[in-house]
């Protein structure tokens, strides 16, 4: 059986080299992009510059944000969330995903959000 061609798409981001992953891999039809958490003061400054980075990976694999089939959002604090809602809705509002949101522990507490998306690659 051949192996299919995967293409990985690197953002330069500290925890990448640290912790062994990154930011994308086009596989199996899909852009899978990683956890991606933001810089800002607050929630909704960390989220859209998450989307940025994200925005990034998906145009280095040939698609955007229209192509995001499936979105989880994490957050330390669920109050947080809604205060991305205008955010998100300018970001996918047009073709929404399927989405999830967890409260839970990110990886340093500086950060309110970590958005995941998988996208539909083209072939």
């Amino acid at each position: 059986m051949e192996c299919e061609t995967m293409q990985r798409i690197f953002s330069g981001g500290a925890f990448e080299p640290k912790i062994g992953y990154c930011r994308a891999v086009v596989a199996g039809g899909f852009v899978h992009v990683a956890g991606t958490v933001g810089q800002g003061d607050d929630v909704v400054e960390q989220c859209r510059s998450a989307l940025e980075t994200i925005e990034r990976a998906l145009t280095e694999a040939g698609v955007g944000l229209a192509d995001v089939v499936r979105v989880t959002y994490m957050l330390p604090d669920r109050s947080e969330f809604e205060p991305c809602w205008p955010t998100l809705q300018a970001a996918f509002g047009a073709h929404p995903p399927a989405a999830t949101m967890i409260e839970c522990g990110l990886i340093d507490p500086k950060y309110r959000i970590e958005i995941e998306v998988t996208a539909v690659a083209r072939s």
